[in-house]
């Protein structure tokens, strides 16, 4: 595979104490502090995002419409990873697909075509495995 796919729950904001009460609730994840002051806490382990962040959010429930249908994607990516199909060309472009209508399509390292490119021709990214983030 020419690249690594990864899942990553995160939260951002300037108050750190939420976040850190929220990292102790759930017992997973890190926080960093970014130059501006902001404060990130994100999950990355796909287990700890199986066990309690989707538990956590299925049963406390977003108040946006937009972050409860970015949130039942984000379980959809969650499956597939854990099924495997992240593993072939078809999972990856399924990963795309899904990926593009989140966030508002966020910003993003890697266009799709040049992700998918990759299949053709895995050394057309410096000969690395580079790294999908969802």
């Amino acid at each position: 595979m020419p690249w690594k796919v990864s899942l990553c729950f995160n939260i951002s904001q300037r108050d750190e104490v939420i976040l850190s009460k929220f990292k102790r609730y759930l017992g997973c994840g890190t926080m960093r502090q970014r130059r501006d002051g902001v404060w990130y806490y994100e999950v990355n382990n796909l287990t700890s995002i199986r066990d309690s962040v989707i538990p956590f959010f299925d049963r406390f429930r977003f108040l946006s419409a937009k972050k409860q249908r970015d949130f039942a994607k984000f379980k959809e990516l969650e499956s597939l990873l854990r099924e495997g199909r992240h593993l072939s060309r078809e999972g990856i472009e399924a990963i795309l697909r899904i990926r593009a209508d989140m966030n508002d399509g966020g910003k993003r390292r890697y266009l799709d075509e040049a992700i998918l490119a990759a299949f053709e021709n895995p050394q057309r990214l410096d000969a690395r495995r580079s790294s999908i983030e969802l």
